[in-house]
């Protein structure tokens, strides 16, 4: 793949095993606002299918991944709190190399959550 790209992964620590059917919005955040660019729902592996951003729309700037948790681990059947400890987990990062691979994983249980740049 020529130029950057990012891609996410969610786990979900509380069961151990990938995050399935997690819905993820993607923003570009600037002077006017955050402007909504994708979302995705994770497949079996808790991925992606593709690159949630790539080619011309991938340049430097400041992004957020919201990560739906709260409903994810709603639908598994859990006795959440009302309201949820976690309910959209907004991660803010920076891209400032437009040729690299951005990789931002979640590792998620209902109360707690951490992330890292990966590759």
């Amino acid at each position: 793949m020529s130029g950057g790209w990012l891609t996410t992964h969610i786990l979900d620590a509380a069961h151990g095993r990938p995050a399935k059917g997690v819905t993820v919005d993607l923003y570009r955040l600037t002077g006017d606002g955050p402007r909504l660019l994708t979302t995705i729902v994770t497949n079996d592996d808790g991925r992606a299918d593709a690159p949630i951003l790539a080619g011309a729309d991938f340049v430097p700037g400041t992004y957020q991944l919201d990560f739906h948790i709260g409903d994810y681990f709603r639908g598994l059947g859990l006795a959440l709190p009302e309201p949820a400890f976690l309910d959209l987990v907004p991660i803010r990062f920076g891209i400032a190399d437009a040729g690299a691979h951005y990789h931002v994983p979640l590792l998620a249980s209902p109360f707690s959550f951490s992330t890292y740049r990966g590759s």
